[in-house]
């Protein structure tokens, strides 16, 4: 598959470090050049332009600084219209979190998908993502049955489990979650914990 990775930071580094170990083409961007360069040679992919990266990928990676996607996107011309987009970005802080995906969806008219954005980017760097046994699941949120495909077959070249998040419409949800988690993280709670197991959550009864 080819990827087009908007950014040139640690989740580009090292999304695009397992998704080229996994066989695909990967491009990354970012706005300095040099560093971008030296990024695509570490990860064995090339470099390039926003709209270069934009227009290359059977799907694109949103990997940006949220305050930046506006900008970044309009660089992009018209290289994301109806095409798959992945946004792996959050926008949390003191004031709480902002809302990114449908914004995303809004700004470059692609079929956006909401992934990735529950982990420390450390995470990301484990091949595989493994806790206690179980492979890391990804929650995916998005509309197009194609995007959520593409997104489906990346999360599971990270060695992690695919997961039906719903619509787009509740990407804000996700997004709000990652705030909530990040917080009790922050505070050194080991927040995992905070949810029981399915058989005991209520909507499957224990036998």
């Amino acid at each position: 598959m080819r990827i087009g990775i908007l950014g040139a930071g640690n989740m580009a580094a090292a999304l695009g470090e397992q998704w080229v170990r996994a066989g695909h083409e990967v491009i990354v961007s970012g706005r300095d050049p040099g560093k971008t360069a030296a990024l695509a040679a570490t990860l064995g992919a090339r470099a390039g332009t926003w709209q270069e990266a934009a227009a290359f990928g059977e799907v694109a990676v949103v990997a940006v600084l949220a305050g930046a996607v506006p900008a970044v996107i309009a660089q992009t011309g018209d290289a994301l219209r109806g095409k798959p987009v992945i946004d792996v970005t959050n926008d949390v802080g003191p004031h709480g979190f902002r809302p990114v995906a449908r914004e995303i969806a809004r700004l470059s008219g692609g079929h956006v998908v909401k992934a990735f954005n529950l982990c420390h980017v450390d995470v990301w760097r484990m091949t595989p993502p493994v806790f206690g046994g179980r492979p890391l699941a990804v929650p995916l949120c998005g509309d197009d049955p194609g995007a959520l495909a593409l997104a489906r077959e990346l999360a599971a070249d990270l060695g992690c489990t695919p997961m039906d998040g719903g619509g787009l419409g509740r990407a804000e949800l996700l997004e709000a979650t990652a705030a909530f988690m990040i917080g009790l993280w922050a505070g050194g709670a080991d927040a995992q914990a905070v949810l029981p197991p399915l058989a005991r959550s209520g909507a499957h009864p224990a036998a």
